[in-house]
């Protein structure tokens, strides 16, 4: 399923516009990464959360050369499915 796959089933199941539906999952998007970047933890319950961890820095290998690389620090995006997400899959 792709974004706009998304957009059709949410239009169909809540019986609005397309465009509303866009809209909807847009403001949606937004504001997760906007509570992202602030460093807060999003959760649906149920669903899942999401949360930012910090990666340190730490060295690596070029595959191709062998040669040893450092690679920077950075925050990366975790997700964890809620159990009522993970009892449906199972």
């Amino acid at each position: 399923m792709n974004k706009s796959d998304l957009i059709d089933g949410m239009a169909e199941d809540a019986g609005i516009t397309k465009a509303a539906a866009k809209k909807a999952l847009e403001s949606f998007l937004g504001n997760v990464e906007g509570s992202l970047k602030k460093g807060n933890r999003v959760s649906l319950v149920g669903f899942g959360s999401w949360s930012v961890s910090k990666r340190a820095a730490r060295e690596g290998r070029n595959p191709q050369t062998g040669k040893t690389i450092k690679i920077a620090a950075k925050k990366v995006v975790k997700f964890k499915a809620g159990s009522d997400l993970s009892n449906s899959v199972n």
